[in-house]
């Protein structure tokens, strides 16, 4: 017998009391969603006004704060749509625009801390050939490629879930991430394996790469001076914890992809909560407290308040 469904739109079950706490969720959701565009906005504007902040460094931290956002803007709206609404429902082809923005934007994040690992390690590790390599034209190339790569990596997955039939038309979740696999009717091989090629190509390879760059760093660190020691705190350790915290975040999602079933819906929905409202508020807090030239800035912005 037939399965399949014609589907249009999904049905979104992943809500946890949605029916009692709903204006709650919107408060606590719209509030974070600010707070969120307004730190991230916040540093990026110091970082494009003043004119000490024009280095790698600073033009990746900026493109990595960007990237939040635009997470942040794919997600947000729509849940804050839900939580007012009687019916949770998403169109077949927005929740294929959500997946694939999700991940691309996910992948880049990867990409652009190890940009900003190879970046560190230039400038610590060869410092009298840090303005050959490191030029604006070759730190625009690394941004480019950061989005680009992962965002042609992430559209294959997601031309082949378009062509797949589904069998099922509720999502065991709140935003189309890896659950939307499991409403195909058939598991495809072909996606499994591509899937592990990019989780290889845009977590693993980069974080290998990330790890390797930092202990070279803190290597030739130890055995320097205490100048370049605390440069090389200053500057990477708040590079290693964004990293951890993101990659922390990520192992659940791939979790939930090989052991969804596993999981009870509240811990789904507790979950995903985190992974859409603390990594990119930490980001901001990460870098407005722990690089020291972007909090002169921050200060100094704030001190002019009225």
């Amino acid at each position: 017998m037939d399965n399949r469904v014609n589907v249009t739109f999904l049905l979104i079950d992943g809500y946890v009391e949605l029916h009692k706490y709903r204006y709650l969720y919107f408060v606590i959701m719209s509030t974070v969603y600010i707070l969120i565009i307004c730190s991230n906005s916040t540093i990026v504007y110091l970082i494009w006004n003043h004119q000490n902040l024009h280095e790698p460094m600073y033009i990746f931290i900026a493109a990595l704060l960007i990237n939040s956002v635009l997470f942040s803007s794919v997600n947000y709206p729509k849940l804050l749509i839900d939580f007012l609404s009687q019916q949770q429902m998403i169109s077949y082809s927005a929740c294929l625009f959500q997946y694939f923005a999700y991940y691309a934007l996910s992948g880049s994040e990867f990409l652009l801390l190890a940009a900003m690992s190879y970046d560190r390690y230039v400038s610590i590790c060869k410092p009298l050939q840090y303005q050959t390599i490191m030029t604006k034209t070759n730190a625009n190339v690394l941004l480019v490629a950061a989005w680009l790569v992962s965002a042609c990596q992430i559209a294959v997955p997601t031309i082949l879930s378009a062509k797949k039939k589904l069998c099922a038309s509720t999502l065991k979740g709140i935003v189309c991430n890896s659950t939307f696999q499991t409403l195909h009717c058939v598991r495809s091989t072909v996606l499994n394996v591509y899937g592990l090629v990019v989780l290889v190509n845009l977590v693993i390879l980069p974080t290998i790469f990330i790890l390797f760059t930092y202990t070279r760093i803190f290597i030739i660190a130890y055995r320097s001076s205490r100048e370049v020691r605390r440069k090389a705190a200053q500057t990477c350790l708040p590079h290693l914890i964004v990293l951890i915290n993101f990659s922390c975040l990520l192992v659940y999602d791939v979790l939930l992809l090989r052991m969804g079933n596993e999981f009870p819906k509240i811990v789904r929905f507790i979950m995903t909560l985190q992974l859409l409202m603390y990594h990119p508020l930490f980001n901001p807090i990460i870098y407005g407290l722990k690089m020291k030239e972007i909090y002169k800035h921050l200060k100094s912005l704030f001190c002019k308040m009225p």
